[in-house]
């Protein structure tokens, strides 16, 4: 473990309580503007130069710099009553190293970035001009359940909205973790807290819309599948099984199984396909017709050209593009 550590050169910034751990890697490899605010995860915010969020029920202070990240990590204290958690527990030097390793696992750091760059500008000029802006965009490797959720709240939906549903799911039935900068923050519900009764009736009453019911009918149906023991099974299935699997779900068709598949599941060519992709899909086929609505047929001819086109890691170079054209309908906006 100590060599794990070292080999990625990773060190305690100060010894005293408020230290800042440092995550070493080449330049280039991850930039957290692209990576955090791009649609994948809906619970990070930027505040000045710090981005803060939680994963693995976890609160993370993150900041980049130009061979890293500086962090520091915040649990819970369950040896105190819930009305007095008011102050922060910070990481203690005995899980640094289990900081580290969860960060380099949630921004998975062993995929070689700029190889795959270099290999991706090669095959597609349009890849090619936007790669120097928006380099060092990765997949994150994120819990499943919360994908699941979240992607669910997605439909028809804006980012900002999405991130106050997750937040208020969080809220409302989630674990606190602690309090921070005048702000409490809570961990991901598990799916016991979902199924339950008045779950929809909250939700519908908290502008959730019809999307209440699809998070209501999803947690009831995971929990009579075995709730964790069928993530560990999902997990383990290969691509279309996993793909068809999610399908099973209240509100999940093809382009959020493919979010879930290609997120949380490491299927790397799952290429989600919606209003954005379809539109830089037209940019290489010349022959697609316009539409407002994307068949199973088209759904499939898109995501089959991205394969061909970049390789099995297909579903990463894809939100390159989807980022750099999200970008770009943002400043129309």
């Amino acid at each position: 473990m100590i060599r794990y550590y070292l080999k990625y050169r990773c060190f305690k910034m100060s010894s005293n309580s408020d230290k800042w751990l440092r995550l070493c890697f080449e330049p280039k490899e991850l930039q957290l503007k692209g990576t955090l605010n791009g649609g994948q995860s809906f619970r990070w915010k930027q505040i000045d130069s710090e981005w803060i969020g939680v994963f693995n029920s976890k609160l993370w202070r993150i900041k980049q710099y130009e061979h890293g990240i500086e962090f520091k990590v915040y649990t819970s204290n369950d040896d105190e009553p819930l009305v007095k958690k008011q102050k922060i527990i910070e990481s203690s030097c005995s899980t640094d190293i289990e900081s580290i390793k969860e960060l380099r696992d949630y921004f998975q750091l062993d995929f070689n970035l700029r190889e795959h760059y270099t290999q991706w500008c090669k095959a597609d000029e349009l890849f090619n001009s936007v790669a120097n802006d928006f380099y060092g965009i990765r997949m994150l490797k994120q819990e499943v359940l919360e994908n699941i959720f979240s992607f669910i709240c997605s439909s028809n939906n804006h980012i900002s909205r999405i991130s106050s549903m997750v937040e208020k799911l969080a809220i409302f039935y989630g674990k606190e973790i602690c309090s921070y900068n005048g702000s409490t923050y809570y961990a991901f519900p598990t799916i016991e807290a979902l199924n339950q009764d008045g779950v929809e009736t909250k939700l519908r009453d908290n502008g959730f819309g019809y999307r209440a019911k699809y998070i209501a009918n999803t947690a009831k149906i995971i929990a009579e599948k075995g709730g964790n023991k069928w993530i560990t099974a999902l997990q383990a299935m290969p691509y279309k099984e996993a793909k068809s699997e999610l399908m099973t779900l209240t509100g999940v068709g093809a382009k959020v199984a493919d979010c879930i598949c290609l997120m949380s599941l490491a299927h790397t060519s799952a290429i989600p396909v919606d209003t954005h992709v379809y539109q830089i899909a037209r940019h290489y086929i010349s022959d697609m017709p316009k539409q407002k609505t994307v068949t199973d047929k088209l759904y499939q001819r898109i995501g089959d050209h991205f394969r061909k086109l970049y390789g099995p890691s297909a579903g990463w170079a894809q939100t390159v593009l989807f980022c750099a054209d999200l970008k770009k309908f943002q400043a129309r906006d």
